[in-house]
């Protein structure tokens, strides 16, 4: 790819900071600048041999400052599974000692399989293409890369999100589940695209019953146009969760141009759904593959972005004013440390990386956490009391001031009726009893953003603070960020190595890829083929028309 000639104007620009990051082309690990320019944040790097790469890191300058009040190095590991030696960032991943978070979730794959052939997929198990195979670990490398999350210190990794793929492909699922389980594993989340739960509904039960806690489900848009994946399937999969008990996390892919424009209506759509649908967690799309600058401005979006969209596509009902970086819950971590004298779950990512809140039901209406809790000097309140306890404060006289203090922080005229949540706090903060949170997450839907990172705009200092993390046979924890944006050196690599060339699966298991193919069942007629055209139309993507033809039949 020719080098790009772009113009930068660096005299009106805003340093921030000074970071590493890598060439697009070439993973030369090189210093980068983020800067504030006309109220957006922008990272600029130079490479010797392919130029200058400019991109949009942060959509708000603001809200980078807000949230980054909220860095906060984490506890790390204390037995990494590789050593640095002599190299930079993002080399050698696994966890290294230099990593500041430990694992929040651990992604597991079970296969690399899929029923469905979206154009911005990772997926490519297909004929043809040179090196292709299929990776499905056995269940005893399931076991071991589980026991390796467990064995995590100083906090044993707790949550895997079973992922591929199409997890749902493997006949063995339950199986696989109820192994992870047996490690001592509380969480598991099984991400999905839903579809053959929509086919076979009995599944839902199946999943909850050997131990899955939550769906994670694809979920671009509320159109057939925006979200032909599964548009026609997901209610289907949301009745049958229903019927389950089984929660659902709507997870949409936000691309700017495609599908941004929805994602107030996704919001709608959850709202209609809170007795099944725990959360939407959004995730502006990461850039892979070769893009020239335009292309990328035409499909880049950041989280001030999406929060703004948000904002504006819900009549000012749920503000950029709610959101707080994913870190921001430290505090909240350190007063149940300093009370329970153990080590807790530390949400440490970078303040750049993730973002939420809670909306709550009220008259019909979603009324964010912030209309009526003072969350900042909460947060604030706590972090006091954790330094108090820390330099030897008696934990009774504590937990007296802040049973008198809660109330102060909660607007009891803006409150969602039928709520104390002054009570409800106390009673988790300081007594430890969690039984009516579960009753007041059936009136609460999470709203996330997470935004993975690509070679344009990749930052050592958000990978280093990565907590979502994959597991991998070679018995390494590989940040995300790593994993995902340098398949070359981790995704593709391992995969490979611990996967079987697909004449060979082919011929073991007598079953080709194609059978595997989503037929579109539960579509009706030639819609989902001009909607997959329709999406190739917007990206300039050439679809394999013979592969859209069989989804449709």
């Amino acid at each position: 790819m020719a080098t790009e000639v772009i113009p930068v104007d660096t005299i009106s620009r805003h340093v921030i900071t000074e970071t590493k990051s890598v060439c697009p082309e070439c993973n030369l690990v090189l210093p980068a600048t983020v800067y504030e320019r006309d109220g957006r944040v922008y990272m600029d790097k130079v490479c010797p041999e392919h130029g200058r790469t400019e991109e949009l890191y942060f959509g708000s300058y603001d809200m980078y400052v807000k949230f980054s009040r909220y860095l906060h190095n984490g506890k790390g590991t204390e037995n990494p599974n590789v050593r640095k030696v002599g190299c930079d960032c993002p080399n050698n991943c696994g966890l290294c000692e230099s990593h500041l978070s430990h694992t929040g979730l651990a992604n597991l794959v079970v296969t690399n399989r899929c029923d469905l052939t979206c154009w911005y997929c990772f997926f490519y198990a297909k004929k043809g293409v040179e090196g292709a195979y299929v990776y499905e670990p056995s269940l005893q490398d399931i076991k071991e890369m589980a026991e390796q999350l467990r064995a995590e210190r100083p906090v044993p990794g707790n949550a895997v999100q079973i992922t591929g793929g199409e997890p749902t492909i493997r006949e063995d699922l339950p199986e696989i589940i109820r192994i992870i389980k047996s490690t001592g594993v509380d969480h598991i989340q099984l991400n999905t695209n839903g579809i053959n739960i929509a086919l076979k509904p009995e599944l839902a039960k199946i999943y909850r019953e050997a131990g899955v806690n939550t769906l994670y489900m694809s979920f671009d848009g509320v159109t057939p146009k925006t979200n032909p994946k599964n548009h026609w399937e997901a209610p289907h999969t949301i009745e049958a969760c229903r019927k389950a008990g089984l929660g659902i996390v709507l997870v949409p892919t936000v691309i700017k141009s495609v599908n941004d424009h929805e994602l107030g209506d996704i919001i709608r759509f959850a709202q209609s759904n809170m007795d099944v649908i725990r959360a939407v967690n959004f995730q502006p799309v990461s850039l892979t593959g070769r893009m020239t600058k335009s292309e990328r401005e035409k499909y880049r979006i950041t989280i001030p972005d999406c929060i703004q969209r948000i904002e504006d596509q819900t009549g000012g009902m749920i503000p950029k004013e709610a959101w707080f970086p994913v870190p921001s819950c430290v505090p909240i971590t350190h007063f149940v440390e300093a009370i329970t004298k153990k080590p807790q779950y530390e949400l440490s990512i970078h303040f750049a990386c993730g973002a939420g809140t809670y909306v709550f039901e009220n008259k019909g209406k979603l009324v964010p956490i912030t209309n009526f809790v003072d969350v900042e000097g909460l947060l604030e309140y706590l972090q006091e009391k954790t330094e108090e306890l820390e330099v030897g404060g008696n934990k009774y006289v504590v937990a007296a001031k802040i049973l008198s203090k809660l109330p102060t922080f909660i607007d009891k005229d803006n409150q969602p009726e039928g709520i104390n949540f002054a009570k409800l706090l106390f009673n988790a903060l300081v007594r430890h009893n969690y039984s009516a949170l579960g009753e007041l997450h059936k009136r609460t839907l999470f709203l996330g953003m997470m935004h993975f990172q690509d070679k344009y705009n990749h930052d050592e200092e958000r990978l280093r603070r990565c907590d979502i993390h994959y597991l991998t046979p070679d018995n390494r924890i590989i940040p995300f960020c790593a994993f995902n944006v340098f398949p070359e050196w981790y995704r593709d690599a391992i995969q490979s190595k611990y996967g079987t060339p697909i004449e060979e699966w082919e011929k073991k298991t007598g079953r080709t890829l194609e059978q595997g193919l989503y037929r579109g069942t539960l579509r009706r007629g030639k819609k989902a083929a001009v909607a997959g055209c329709a999406v190739g139309a917007l990206t300039g993507e050439k679809q394999d028309h013979k592969v859209v033809e069989l989804q449709v039949k």
